[in-house]
């Protein structure tokens, strides 16, 4: 299955992605601004894609609680390291993917999706589930990578010769267009889409996205 294979990559990758630094400091900066502007005091997060935790560190504290989940074991296992250096009450992580939390009972004011989207088996599948989780009125952020607003060269040869070689996960390739009708093909109503880069070429839509 692609889902385990997945959870393997990203278990060998965890340390070293931990370690690893921010490409674009002022623009990751910019969109936990703008997401902590959206979110309120007494709401429920959940962040699907949390990786090592280091967006849910930052964002917890402005919620009641805040669950992030990520498909890797080993990336979950660091969260937790770092969560217990500053412990928050209202924050937990778990390894999990959006369907499996679509099968519990547990419906959210907010999900964040962050580098994320590109990397599921099934955007319109995982976007249902996404829908699925959200109470009614509830908001839907994301940022991810839009692989077909990118040189042909990374779509078409670097990306699968890395992933014959087992140095890439499950990627898929849309366009920032194609991801804006994949969200509002789920029923969602995208109120926002921005660019938060400070430099290059801006491949990642930020965009806000409301369930009726």
């Amino acid at each position: 299955m692609n889902e385990a294979r997945d959870a393997r990559f990203w278990d060998r990758a965890a340390t070293k992605y931990a370690k690893s630094k921010i490409a674009d400091e002022a623009g990751y900066t910019r969109s936990l601004e703008r997401t902590a502007g959206l979110l309120r005091p007494d709401m429920q997060v959940l962040e699907l894609g949390c990786g090592t935790g280091s967006t849910a560190l930052r964002l917890a504290g402005g919620v009641e609680g805040y669950t992030g989940t990520d498909i890797s074991p080993g990336m979950i296992e660091i969260a937790n390291a770092k969560a217990a250096e500053a412990p928050d009450a209202g924050l937990n992580f778990r390894a999990a993917t959006a369907e499996d939390m679509a099968r519990e009972p547990m419906r959210w004011d907010a999900v964040l999706g962050f580098n994320y989207l590109h990397l599921v088996e099934d955007l319109p599948a995982t976007l249902r589930h996404i829908a699925d989780l959200l109470v009614p009125g509830g908001l839907f952020v994301s940022k991810t990578t839009c692989l077909s607003d990118m040189s042909p060269l990374i779509q078409y040869l670097a990306l699968p010769l890395m992933r014959l070689v087992g140095m890439a996960p499950t990627v898929i390739v849309f366009s920032a267009d194609d991801l804006q009708q994949a969200i509002r093909d789920a029923s969602f109503e995208i109120e926002a889409v921005e660019r938060h880069a400070s430099k290059g070429r801006d491949a990642r839509p930020y965009i806000v996205a409301r369930k009726p």
